[in-house]
């Protein structure tokens, strides 16, 4: 951690080996560091730039032994130009509101959080996460954090029928996707995809260079979707480069 600014070093650990939830047949590890006091969201900054990601109040990256699969992508701003499948998702939510607010948690958000977890991800680690290990996830940040809701409003419901949720850093140069949860039962709307691509607007609309997805891990299908907003940059061990281009053979 040399290269890092001194006056943010911070003490860093290494986690146990465990199943790899991507690949099978493989074991990850973890480096970590805890985010604490006045120096939390500049260390976040810092730590954010070279592929760390955040859950409550640690900072992490993978540190797998032989294996580099999982690569930290952004989407480069400026030069984004969606495709034509994500001009389609563009226009099919067109219909939703977006809201911005402080990182506070709702029974509300919480309903939607488990009924996406049940349908998308029955087997996983977070299946039986109650409202309060919820509201830990959401409000326990040391950094600028924002909930981003995706409302849907008509008629029989003038408040907005929540249909998706981001909980959303905000880092010195962009903004960074923590954790998003959407209807399952919408899936013509594909919100995954479409929270990205509304990020990627409120990104441009502030100013912001990138928008930062998390890995996109190599050789697992269901984490392609990450490449596929382009341009797009992958943190190698020479720094930022562009990611292939998928929507080159669509367009």
């Amino acid at each position: 951690m040399s290269h890092f600014d001194r006056s943010l070093r911070s003490q860093f650990f290494l986690t146990g080996p465990r199943p790899c939830p991507y690949l099978k047949g493989k074991r990850e590890r973890k480096l970590f560091t805890n985010l604490s006091g006045p120096q939390a969201a500049a260390l976040h900054d810092e730590l954010a730039a070279h592929g760390f990601r955040r859950s409550q109040n640690i900072a992490y990256r993978p540190a797998c032994s032989g294996c580099d699969a999982c690569v930290s992508t952004r989407v480069r701003v400026r030069d984004f130009a969606p495709s034509r499948s994500q001009k389609r998702i563009l226009k099919r939510n067109a219909d939703l509101i977006r809201r911005a607010d402080d990182a506070w948690a709702t029974q509300e958000q919480y309903r939607l959080f488990a009924r996406y977890l049940d349908s998308r991800h029955p087997d996983g680690g977070m299946t039986d996460m109650d409202m309060f290990d919820f509201a830990a996830m959401v409000e326990d940040t040391p950094v600028r954090t924002k909930l981003v809701e995706y409302r849907k409003v008509d008629a029989d419901e003038p408040d907005g029928r929540l249909v998706a949720v981001c909980i959303t850093d905000l880092v010195a140069d962009g903004l960074s996707l923590v954790y998003s949860f959407f209807d399952p039962d919408e899936d013509r709307r594909s919100l995954g995809q479409f929270i990205i691509l509304d990020h990627i607007a409120i990104a441009e609309e502030t100013g912001l260079p990138f928008v930062y997805l998390g890995y996109w891990v190599v050789g697992s299908p269901k984490m392609d979707y990450k490449i596929k907003f382009q341009p797009a940059e992958a943190l190698t061990d020479r720094g930022w480069r562009p990611c292939p281009d998928p929507n080159a053979k669509e367009d």
